[in-house]
């Protein structure tokens, strides 16, 4: 009897683990304002993967800049040169990288992103500018959203207000193509990472789970 009472309560122990809360997740995360957001971001994420091959054919008539190219990797060696940096790494939730840490990031990456596309937009050979402009609204719009969720997390403090500068090295339109292909390629990838990162965040899944 003792060994059956020891192993149900090991069970009931190691389901109780597997149900227990992320870290950081607080009352205020799992409060409705918080997943209102979470739901807005997954929406413009969606809809930022959505538009990023449309602006890669916007702006890119090389036929060798591919966005999903096995060969992309050919073409870092311009990045330095033309200005990019590379593309920052989101860090997933842990002791050691707090909530209020991770969502900075998310902001200062998004922030830098649409640092480079203003640049490119900028570039007086681009015939049409209208696909980048929307991109770099939806990617200031998730930066937005982003900034409320850090709000709620920590009321006393808020991301710096101004966008990094990105000036970029074009001399020629091949090396306007070439930095429009990385930034692309950059920010599919890094808001592919931030869906992910999204979906820690996201009481829906699980309150459908459990339904």
């Amino acid at each position: 009897m003792h060994i059956l009472t020891v192993f149900a309560i090991s069970c009931y122990m190691a389901t109780f683990a597997l149900s227990a809360p992320l870290p950081e997740r607080s009352a205020l995360v799992e409060g409705p304002e918080f997943q209102k957001i979470v739901q807005n971001c997954k929406q413009l994420t969606e809809k930022i993967l959505l538009s990023i091959p449309e602006t890669h054919k916007s702006c890119i008539k090389t036929e060798t800049l591919q966005l999903n190219s096995t060969d992309n990797a050919q073409f870092e060696i311009m990045r330095s040169r033309l200005g990019i940096p590379s593309a920052p790494h989101i860090k997933a939730l842990s002791e050691n990288v707090t909530l209020e840490d991770g969502l900075r990031q998310l902001y200062e990456g998004l922030q830098t992103y649409r640092a480079l596309l203003s640049s490119l937009k900028n570039y007086p050979r681009l015939a049409n500018k209208d696909r980048v402009t929307e991109l770099m609204a939806d990617v200031r719009d998730l930066a937005i959203q982003i900034k409320e969720m850090l709000k709620i997390v920590h009321p006393q403090g808020s991301p710096h207000p101004t966008k990094p500068s990105a000036p970029l090295n074009l001399p020629a339109d091949y090396e306007f193509q070439v930095a429009a292909h990385l930034t692309l390629v950059d920010l599919q990838s890094y808001v592919q990472d931030l869906v992910r990162f999204l979906r820690t965040l996201d009481r829906s899944t699980e309150v459908e789970t459990e339904s």
